[in-house]
């Protein structure tokens, strides 16, 4: 996003960064959560992961685009310290939408791949 609106890397883009782990992290570990809670309730893999993502899929788009609308008055801001406001903005805006997008396609294949790759090697150790 920085680079899209010709912004540097500075310390305000940074620190939108880190707010974007901490966001997109939540947003994992509540899809990973619910796919955890079918499995143990008996369900295969894929059909947890899937449930999983099903189940979150609005409410993360629904916080994820009033997070991202909520931002975008610092993408264009103008005036006094407009810069310190734009580069954050940027980073946080362009980041939230890239990281909605991949990662609610991608966060419930991620669970299936790792939770086959356990259930192998813990069947080999029996």
């Amino acid at each position: 996003g920085c680079l899209i609106m010709g912004e540097s890397l500075s310390v305000y883009s940074q620190i939108g960064i880190i707010l974007l782990i901490g966001l997109a992290a939540k947003n994992a570990i509540l899809i990973v959560e619910f796919a955890r809670d079918y499995r143990k309730e008996g369900a295969a893999i894929r059909q947890a992961a899937a449930e999983a993502g099903e189940v979150r899929f609005r409410p993360i788009i629904m916080t994820s685009l009033a997070f991202i609308l909520g931002v975008y008055p610092l993408v264009v801001a103008s005036g006094a310290g407009a810069v310190a406001r734009v580069s954050l903005g940027t980073a946080v805006f362009f980041g939230m939408l890239v990281s909605t997008i991949l990662g609610t396609l991608f966060i419930p294949s991620y669970y299936e791949w790792w939770e086959k790759i356990q259930t192998r090697f813990s069947r080999k150790k029996n």
